[in-house]
Order: structure tokens, then sequence, then C-alpha cells
């Protein structure tokens, strides 16, 4: 096993804190279309949708990976800074006022980048992604969400077990103290979890209650949550996985559920 059971359970409850949250607030997204700060979503057709998310993913990593290589530390806080900022405001815009959530995600996002600490961190990253959720799901269909699943499940085995540039990126962004996941320290180690291993399982399940209800979103989000706890069960310590294929699965099985309700 992976980590002891008590900061597995923990990993487990936090991801599924980040999709509840997430589905309420991309739920509110779908009632009110229109997003904080003027941002607009992608315009394309909900059938093709995964190829620009693709693309787009496949450059920020090729980004990231010339700031690791450079040891751009400066940058590679700017960036997230600003990711952060957005994020966090489209999260907290589907709850408050515009202006009062982009104030909140100033100070969160300082705090988390520049005060670090394992709360402020861990906090607002039950909020990032369901910022990202809000922009992506109401231009995916279910084809389309579900082939973006199973190509990032391709993409991440190949990025930790052959090119292991994940395990690279993962690495500096521990160095640094600005991981894009979960992060819990524990006995001189630390337990993680990415954060695309959060935003996709929730793009997925927000597209399935766009579709149904908000109670099929849950479902799916539950058995994302059951995946992972089989990579955790089944992983050793001091190894790297590849966890969306684990994530997929247990996707696939919770909207295969639905089906059957």
């Amino acid at each position: 096993m992976k980590h002891t059971w008590k900061i597995t359970l923990i990993l487990i409850a936090l991801f599924m804190v980040a999709q509840v949250v997430g589905l309420f607030v991309v739920d509110n997204y779908l009632e009110k279309p229109d997003l904080p700060l003027g941002i607009e979503r992608p315009d394309v057709e909900e059938n093709i949708s995964y190829i620009p998310v693709l693309i787009a993913i496949l450059l920020a990593t090729g980004l990231a990976l010339l700031l690791v290589k450079f040891n751009a530390v400066g940058l590679w806080k700017v960036w997230f800074f600003i990711g952060v900022v957005v994020t966090l405001t489209i999260a907290f815009g589907s709850f408050i006022p515009e202006l009062i959530a982009l104030l909140l995600g100033l100070v969160f996002a300082f705090f988390k980048i520049f005060r670090t600490n394992v709360i402020v961190h861990n906090f607002t990253e039950m909020f990032i992604y369901p910022g990202i959720a809000a922009i992506f799901v109401p231009i995916f269909n279910l084809m389309s969400i579900f082939i973006l699943l199973v190509v990032i499940s391709i993409y991440d085995m190949i990025a930790v077990w052959k090119t292991k540039h994940m395990v690279k990126m993962a690495k500096f962004q521990s160095n640094t103290k600005i991981f894009a996941g979960l992060l819990i320290p524990y006995k001189k180690t630390q337990a993680v979890l990415g954060g695309g291993d959060i935003a996709f399982p929730l793009m997925f399940a927000g597209v399935i209650m766009k579709n149904s209800n908000m109670l099929n979103g849950l479902i799916v989000s539950l058995f994302a949550a059951l995946g992972l706890l089989l990579l955790f069960y089944l992983a050793k310590k001091d190894k790297f996985y590849p966890a969306m294929p684990f994530v997929t699965a247990g996707c696939v099985v919770g909207y295969l559920i639905t089906l059957l309700l």
C-alpha cells in the first residue's frame, strides 16, 4: 500500500470534497452561463471539443517542461499565480458577486504561492478544479469527454512510465513548494495527488450531470474515488503511478451504474 490508511482516506475525502464542490459550481454556471472577468469559453462543437483541449494540454506541458529545464521558478510562480486567481475567481463567482470573488481569489492565490502552508494549499485546491470544470464542461458532450479521458489516461501512462517527464515535473513542483494537486506531508514524506487526476473526473461527472442530474454526477465521482482507492491500495511506497487509468475506469463504471438506476 502506498500510504497509511489514514493518509489514504484523507486524500480520498479531499478528492470527494473537490468533486462535490465542483458539481455545485458547474451546476450554477449551467444556469447562468456567463463567466466572471469576461472570460469566454472556447467556441468549438461539442463532438470535437477534446481536440483543442488536448492541444492546449500539450502546449502547456511543453511550456512547463521548459520552465523545469531552465529552473525558471520565478516564471513558474507568475504563471501559477495567474491561473490560481482566474480559477478561484470563477469558482467563488458561482456563489458570490464577481468583485468579491476576484478579491478573494487574489488573496488566496497570494498566500498559496508566496506564503504557502498545507491548509491554504489544500483549501484552494478544492476550488481550483471546479473553476476549470466550469469553463470546459459546457463545451463537452459524453462522447468527447470520454475520448478525452481515454487519451489522457494513455498519455499519463506514457508520461509516468516511459518518458518519465511527469515524474520530473512533480519533483520540480514539490521542490518549489508550488504543487498542482493535493499534498499531505507525513512521516518526513508527503502524499500527493495530481491536479489532473481531480479535474478530469470532475469534468466527466459534470457532463453526466449536465445530461441527467446531480445524483448521477455524484455517483460517477464516487466511483472515480473508488478507482483511486484501489490504486493507492495496490501501489507500492516510493514509486510513481499514473492515476488516470484507474480514475477513468472508475468514471466508466460509475456511468454504467447510473444507466442501471
